[in-house]
């Protein structure tokens, strides 16, 4: 290992590129793990009456009054752009680099709409009154964790949304045909899945407990 080091070779024949990806979202892992558990001291914890998920998260359509249906199609929506990127990465490997790169467009716009459901989603709260500092609906502390970690998560979603982009319009102009590397897709696919797999967390501990 030392050896391959200090000659910048490459180790247990893992590219670079998917081996720093590995790193960087382990320590990921560790910071929404710990925003996680704190959340759940806090819920466990706190003294005054926690808000209902149902009730905090409902939206009435037609008069009628649906618990969760939007977070339910969040949950839809970034769980299908899963799909598709997974798809992308399986054609970047065939090379056929136009449909990789629209499968790659397609989950960055679901991403997008992904991150347009959750701003409305805090403005709606906001308007009732909930802030990371006060809660009409009950213990100040479900607004400073709300925010804080569905904002977090929500940035690695935006962030992810501008990465996709960027690969996609480099593999439609044949940047990677030329070299014969597609690593970028599979590096830019293990991102965006564990984007999605957080969300998995955290829409179990916010809007199911």
């Amino acid at each position: 290992m030392a050896a391959d080091l200090s000659g910048d070779r490459q180790m247990f024949q893992v590219p670079w590129g998917k081996a720093m990806m590995w790193i960087f979202l382990l320590s990921d892992t560790f910071i929404f793990g710990s925003f996680l558990t704190g959340y759940m001291s806090v819920r466990m914890s706190a003294t005054t009456t926690w808000p209902n998920p149902s009730e905090v998260f409902a939206l009435t359509i037609a008069g009628q009054t649906l618990p969760l249906i939007l977070i339910a199609i969040m949950t839809f929506v970034l769980i299908t752009s899963s799909g598709t990127m997974a798809m992308a990465v399986n054609f970047a490997y065939r090379r056929e680099r136009r449909k990789c790169a629209v499968l790659m467009m397609a989950t960055a716009l679901l991403g997008a709409v992904f991150v347009g459901m959750q701003a409305f989603e805090w403005s709606k709260l906001i308007a009732e009154g909930v802030r990371p500092w006060g809660n009409p609906m009950g213990s100040a502390q479900f607004g400073a964790s709300f925010f804080m970690i569905t904002g977090f998560h929500g940035m690695h979603v935006s962030a992810g949304v501008l990465y996709l982009f960027v690969v996609a319009r480099r593999v439609l102009a044949g940047r990677y045909e030329r070299s014969g590397n597609y690593d970028i897709v599979e590096i830019a696919g293990q991102y965006w899945h564990f984007v999605d797999l957080v969300w998995v967390f955290i829409f179990a501990l916010f809007y199911l407990w």
